[in-house]
């Protein structure tokens, strides 16, 4: 796992094949919380998602780039809890 304190707000976050996967909102705890705007389609529209810090491979340039690819790494996405 990446050292997390190096990813910053906006960061854009990629897969391990380049394709966007979102954006930072902040790191909360061992996850990184996405801005609503990247927060899918359907059910999970305008809702936040987090990603793992366990998928992060690195983080270079103001780029999180995940070990997964994006259509893999956004199966592992949780959803921000309603309560």
């Amino acid at each position: 796992m990446a050292d997390l304190s190096q990813v910053q707000e906006h960061a854009e976050v990629i897969g391990a094949d380049g394709v966007h996967v979102g954006t930072v909102d902040h790191v909360d705890g061992n996850r990184i919380k996405l801005t609503k705007q990247d927060s899918g389609e359907g059910r999970h529209k305008g809702h936040h998602h987090y990603i793992s810090g366990g998928l992060v491979a690195d983080v270079e340039g103001g780029v999180v780039r995940l070990s997964a690819n994006a259509d893999v790494a956004v199966t592992f996405e949780e959803e921000e809890d309603a309560g």
